[in-house]
């Protein structure tokens, strides 16, 4: 992001803009989690604390690009949840950091069955 004075510069960091996404992406309805990536496992379930993963961004000056990886909730619309998917994040990004999201891209790595979640409560108490 920048602004017409070149001494006054505003900076965004990527870990930021990823923490945005993630937050606006794991609001939406139908959207279980965000996923580690198959190369750590199918498709890891993640809680809020490590809300960075599943999600890269590229951060230019005024725009970026973002990159999901996500956990649908079994049956659910998959297209309509990334479209609504691909809305909520952009809309997030743009109104709270100012950049312009030239693009959101969504891949859908795993989907979660009323079981799945019930285990990973379990896990999670314990």
């Amino acid at each position: 992001m920048s602004k017409d004075n070149q001494t006054n510069v505003i900076t965004i960091s990527d870990d930021v803009v990823s923490t945005i996404a993630g937050l606006a992406a794991l609001e939406t309805p139908g959207v279980a989690a965000m996923s580690a990536g198959i190369s750590e496992g199918l498709a890891k379930r993640l809680s809020g604390r490590n809300i960075q993963k599943g999600v890269s961004v590229e951060v230019g000056q005024v725009e970026t690009a973002i990159h999901l990886r996500v956990i649908v909730i079994y049956g659910s619309r998959i297209q309509d949840v990334c479209r609504e998917l691909q809305q909520n994040v952009q809309e997030t990004i743009e109104n709270m950091t100012g950049l312009k999201v030239v693009s959101v891209n969504v891949k859908v790595e795993g989907v979660s069955f009323k079981e799945d979640e019930d285990q990973a409560d379990e896990r999670v108490a314990k």
